[in-house]
C-alpha cells in the first residue's frame, strides 16, 4: 500500500465511541457525507501515492468547516479546489485556518511539494463541537475542558501512533498552537512518540489577531520547515 491507501484506510475506519461530556459532540465527516471520502481519497491518492517518508505536523482537532467537511486536515472546499484542483459538490466552506495554511504552501513552493515533504493531521482526528447557551454548536478543542480530554486521551495517544505507523519521520515533529504544544509535550513525556518538538503558532491565531503580520509568520513557518528539508 502506499502511504496514501494507508491514509485513506485509516480515515474510513476512524470511529470515536467513547463518552464525552454533557455539550460535546464528534462530527465525523467519513460517515456523515459520501462526498468526504470520494474527495479525501482524490486528494491522497494525488498528493501521497507513494511510500516516501514524511515529517509530521500536528494540529489540534478539525474544524467543522475544514476537514471537518473535506476530510482534508486544515482544508476549506475553497482550497480544495482552488489549490488542490478537486471539486466538492455538496458543501461550499471558508475556514479560517485553511487560508493562512495556504498561503503558507504557497511560499513553500506550493501543494506538490510541500506534501511530498510533509503530512498533516490531529491527535484527535475528527471535529469536536461544543453546544452553546443558545443552542448552537461551535467548534472545540480537545484541551476546552478537563472532563473531555480525559474521556479524549487514549482515543488521541492511538490515533498518534497509527500516524506514526504510516512511516512518518518523528525525529522532528511540528506542533501547530502553543497550548496544544503543552498537552502534547506531557503526553510525549510519557509514551515517546517523537523526539524533538518545534511548536509554531496556530494558524486560526495567526489570522484572528496577528494578521498585520501575517508575513512574519510565514516566514517563520518556512524557516522552521525547511531547517532539515
Amino acid at each position: 500500500m502506499t502511504f496514501g491507501e494507508q491514509v485513506v484506510e485509516f480515515n474510513s475506519n476512524l470511529k470515536y465511541t467513547g463518552k464525552l461530556p454533557k455539550g460535546f459532540q464528534v462530527m465525523n465527516p467519513f460517515l456523515d457525507n459520501p462526498e468526504t471520502l470520494k474527495v479525501m481519497k482524490q486528494f491522497y491518492d494525488k498528493f501521497y501515492s507513494d511510500n516516501d517518508r514524511r515529517r509530521f505536523i500536528i494540529g489540534i482537532n478539525p474544524s467543522r468547516h475544514g476537514a471537518g467537511v473535506t476530510g482534508v486536515p486544515f482544508t476549506d472546499t475553497k482550497r480544495l479546489e482552488s489549490a488542490c484542483g478537486i471539486i466538492m459538490e455538496s458543501a461550499r466552506t471558508h475556514e479560517v485556518s485553511s487560508v493562512f495554511i495556504y498561503d503558507m504552501i504557497a511560499a513553500f513552493g506550493g501543494v506538490e511539494k510541500f506534501y511530498s515533504k510533509f503530512y498533516i493531521n490531529s491527535p484527535f482526528p475528527l471535529a469536536i463541537t461544543r453546544q452553546t447557551k443558545n443552542g448552537v454548536y461551535l467548534n472545540a478543542n480537545y484541551y476546552d475542558d478537563k472532563e473531555l480530554f480525559s474521556k479524549v486521551e487514549d482515543f488521541m495517544i492511538d490515533s498518534l501512533k497509527k500516524h506514526i505507523s504510516l512511516g512518518l519521520d518523528v525525529s522532528e515533529v511540528f506542533v501547530l498552537g502553543v497550548k496544544n504544544a503543552t498537552f502534547l509535550k506531557k503526553i510525549n513525556d510519557r509514551e515517546k512518540l517523537f523526539g524533538n518538538i518545534t511548536v509554531l503558532e496556530h494558524p486560526r491565531y495567526i489570522q484572528q489577531y496577528k494578521s498585520k503580520e501575517k508575513e512574519l509568520y510565514i516566514d517563520k513557518y518556512l524557516i522552521a520547515l525547511n531547517k532539515n528539508s
